[in-house]
């Protein structure tokens, strides 16, 4: 065995609480080099004539990726406290791994050898909102989606849709326009929306906020909101709004008045400025989001920026029930803040959901205390990757999936916010190359993976564009120019995700991954529901194996409704170019 590939530590997403009862233990060894792992423990306080007093229980493989395999093990200590060590064989070879190192034989002297689980405190529970984890959202770009109240459009705004948009263009796009077109939302099955941000800002995104406290005029007023946010409740629907506490905009007052006043304003240390008097060329001498001279930051230690932004945040809670935070730039924030920005919110609002926009390994804000989940962008490159574009393999799929999986606790996994698309990125469509096909294989996978999957407005109907501005086009109504098909396939992946509980939050598993044919198979579990997913991702027709057993089962296809026991010890699914099926699993 390779003991420098064998790892564990006892935080983070390799021992973790996953419940009030409930300790999930994980290991890593290197790919394929272990046949067995036995979980070894017992209460640090378990003593008899000497020995300490201990079990083992064996863990499961629950994924491989490229390097390693990973082992799980989920005990309930009686009191809620844990020494822990592994037993491992390989052939003929045994190894007692512990936090001290390798042994032959399991040490019992002492339980200092061994890892720790000091004790199971509920107050540290990583607990999203439960709610989450059933949701199928759908982000809007408010000033893009529909103009319903013309009267209140900004000067110049161009007639909808008359031409494709720049960084600078308005076309009135408000929540009035929102609240007329719940019901289309409702049909295809939405459950939350995600708002990018709503409040008075010059820009047409609105990522530039003038007044935190105030909804932009050609959005809209106050009332307006209420009435958007009361609707959608009527209708199971939650709303998210999206906060920029990063940075303001170059009109928010506190910055104007450090533009007028210089060293002399009482809000200089509001900001980071490292000289007087502010320049903007040819860079800033005060620090911004990235180095646009309109988005100062905001130093967030500050005690009064930090009482201001939290009276934003629990305000827009308390006053108008919205249901969550989108947080943007929220790695560049510091951990502090948004400890008490949770502490805040969640003392409002148990239940509300807050989700950070960071893109890369974001471990450090989803201990408990900061975070619910953030934006899955290294799930949505893999997709995009693997069916768009065509240039992952399957087992890279696979792997990297399973890496992605494996670098969080389960929980984290289950309200994780898994987009294909956004304001920021290219149209699915248009990655796909236009291939319908290959965007409706990306929409089921979406809508059958664990998480809480969120649809870029537009993209169900087949709505195409590069990057910013592109893919902020206004969305289009004219049901002659939408894509009909695609909307009814995600119309009815999202109502077969709310049948099955396993899509929404079953186990993953990878049954076959075939580079050469390009074919891909998983699996969903969720104590005894297993949806089977088989996907062609190849331009030819395949004969595709089903890598299980299923004599003695009904195999029900869910997108016909076909129901027919298995009687062959193989069977083979026959899938035209791009094709899939989903299979439900069930006992005689």
């Amino acid at each position: 065995m390779r003991k420098e590939a064998i790892h564990h530590r006892s935080t983070d997403n390799f021992a973790y609480a996953y419940d009030s009862e409930t300790l999930h233990l994980r290991l890593q060894t290197k790919k394929n080099d272990v046949d067995h792992v036995e979980l070894l423990f017992g209460d640090p306080y378990e003593w008899h004539d000497g020995a300490w007093q201990f079990q083992t229980m064996p863990m499961r493989k629950t994924g491989s990726d490229g390097l390693f395999d990973y082992w799980l093990a989920e005990v309930k200590p009686p009191y809620r406290r844990l020494r822990y060590g592994f037993v491992l064989r390989a052939g003929g070879e045994k190894l007692v791994y512990t936090e001290k190192g390798f042994y032959h034989e399991a040490p019992s002297d002492d339980t200092a050898y061994y890892f720790c689980f000091p004790f199971l405190h509920r107050v540290d529970l990583f607990q999203a909102p439960d709610w989450v984890k059933d949701t199928v959202w759908y982000q809007i770009f408010p000033e893009r989606f529909a103009n319903g109240n013309p009267a209140i459009s900004p000067k110049g705004a161009r007639p909808w849709g008359s031409e494709d948009p720049t960084p600078t263009s308005f076309f009135g796009g408000d929540l009035q326009g929102i609240i007329d077109h719940l019901d289309y939302l409702a049909d295809l099955g939405i459950t939350g929306i995600y708002l990018t941000p709503i409040f008075r800002a010059p820009s047409n995104h609105k990522y530039d906020t003038a007044d935190y406290f105030e909804i932009d005029p050609h959005f809209g007023d106050k009332e307006t909101l209420k009435t958007l946010v009361k609707r959608c409740h009527e209708k199971g629907i939650r709303v998210m709004l999206d906060a920029v506490f990063n940075h303001c905009g170059y009109e928010f007052g506190p910055f104007q008045d450090v533009l007028k006043n210089g060293a002399a304003s009482r809000y200089k240390n509001w900001f980071h400025i490292r000289e007087f008097p502010l320049q903007t060329e040819p860079r800033p001498n005060y620090d911004t989001f990235a180095f646009v001279p309109q988005m100062p930051k905001l130093n967030t230690a500050h005690p009064e920026v930090k009482r201001y932004l939290l009276d934003v945040a629990t305000y827009w809670i308390r006053e108008f029930d919205i249901d969550g935070w989108r947080l943007d730039v929220a790695n560049e924030i510091d951990h502090q803040f948004w400890r008490e920005f949770r502490q805040a919110v969640k003392a409002l609002k148990p239940d509300v959901y807050i989700l950070g926009e960071i893109w890369h390994d974001a471990m450090p804000w989803l201990r408990g205390d900061q975070f619910d989940a953030v934006m899955n962008y290294p799930l949505a490159d893999a997709a995009l990757r693997f069916f768009a574009k065509e240039d992952m393999s399957a087992s890279e799929f696979a792997d990297r999936l399973m890496h992605v999986l494996h670098s969080y606790p389960k929980q984290v996994n289950e309200a994780a916010f898994n987009l294909l698309g956004s304001h920021d990125t290219p149209r699915l469509l248009t990655v796909c190359s236009g291939d319908v096909r290959k965007a409706k294989l990306l929409f089921l996978f979406q809508l059958t993976f664990t998480g809480s999957p969120c649809i870029y407005y537009g993209d169900e109907i087949g709505m195409t564009g590069g990057n910013d501005p592109e893919c902020r086009k206004c969305m289009v109504w004219d049901t002659e120019k939408q894509n009909k098909e695609l909307y009814e396939h995600v119309k009815q992946l999202i109502a077969l995700r709310k049948q099955y509980r396993a899509l929404r939050r079953g186990d993953v598993a990878f049954l076959a991954a075939d580079d050469e044919a390009s074919h891909l198979v998983y699996e969903k579990t969720d104590g005894n529901e297993t949806v089977m997913i088989i996907i062609n991702r190849s331009d030819e027709a395949a004969e595709i194996p089903m890598p299980i057993d299923a004599r003695g089962k009904w195999l029900v296809n869910l997108l016909t409704g076909e129901r027919f026991a298995a009687e062959a010890e193989t069977l083979c699914v026959s899938l035209p170019p791009y094709g899939f099926v989903l299979y439900a699993v069930e006992s005689w």
